[in-house]
Formats: C-alpha cells, structure tokens, sequence
C-alpha cells in the first residue's frame, strides 16, 4: 500500500486533509469543558488570533510529520484489511505519544514566544487531550487514505 505521505501529502489531497484537520481541531476544542476546556480554548483562541490562516499553515507544517508518525498503524490496519483509520482509533496512546513527538520538537524551534508559551501550558494535559480526539482522526484518516 502507498505511504500516507504519497497518499495525502501532495496536491489538492493535502489541501482537502488540512481542511478536514482544521476542522476536526475546530471541534475538539469546541467539546472541551471544565477549567482545562477553558485553557484549552482560551489559548486557542490566542494561537488563532496571530494572523489570519495561522491554524491552516501550522497544521500544513505538521502534516508530513504526523503522516509519518501514523504510518505504521496504517500500514497495520491495511496488511490486517481492517479500515484505514482502525489503528489510531485502537491505539490512542501510542497515537497520542507519536503525535505529542513531533509537536514537542516543533515547539521547540518556535520562534513565536506567544506559541511556545500557550504550548508549555497546555503540554502537561495534552496526551489525554490527543488521545480523545483519536475517533475524529481516525474518520478523517478513513475519509481520505485508502481502505484495506
């Protein structure tokens, strides 16, 4: 099976997966509740509001990362014939870790203190945070990669 990265990496593919990635966020923070709901989207709000279309290029800068990190579920779940999205919905954890990965090394290099800084509050509840969101990536997974 091709890699995620050829499947959905390129084109007018990769435009349609960071739209339906944004969204997906969209919604994730829009369920959030209680006092980490309100960090949560207070400080997405902030992140958003650096200038318009921000959220859309960070998801773009992430994507060949997160591809990659999601690969081998992937490829898993195809070799298994189970759906394309199976992997990250059986294995929030391991998703949550590999994701987590990738975002830690980015905020890193951040140049922007106001990113880093709302990243460093809210990186200490963010795996259970990303584990939630797993359903959601999976369907968005099954919506564009191909199926087993």
């Amino acid at each position: 099976m091709q890699p995620l990265r050829e499947q959905l990496g390129t084109g007018d593919k990769r435009r349609k997966v960071i739209e339906d990635a944004c969204s997906v966020l969209d919604q994730e923070v829009a369920d959030k509740s209680g006092l980490t709901g309100i960090a949560i989207k207070a400080a997405y709000k902030v992140v958003k509001g650096i200038r318009p279309g921000f959220i859309p290029e960070v998801v773009d800068g992430l994507l060949d990362e997160f591809l990659d990190a999601v690969e081998p579920l992937y490829q898993d779940a195809v070799a298994n014939k189970r759906s394309a999205g199976s992997g990250v919905r059986d294995n929030p954890a391991r998703v949550a870790d590999s994701l987590l990965g990738v975002t830690d090394r980015k905020s890193e290099r951040a140049k922007s203190q106001v990113v880093k800084s709302a990243y460093e509050k809210l990186r200490p509840s963010a795996k259970k945070q990303v584990e939630a969101a797993c359903p959601r990536l999976a369907t968005l997974l099954e919506r564009h990669a191909a199926a087993a």
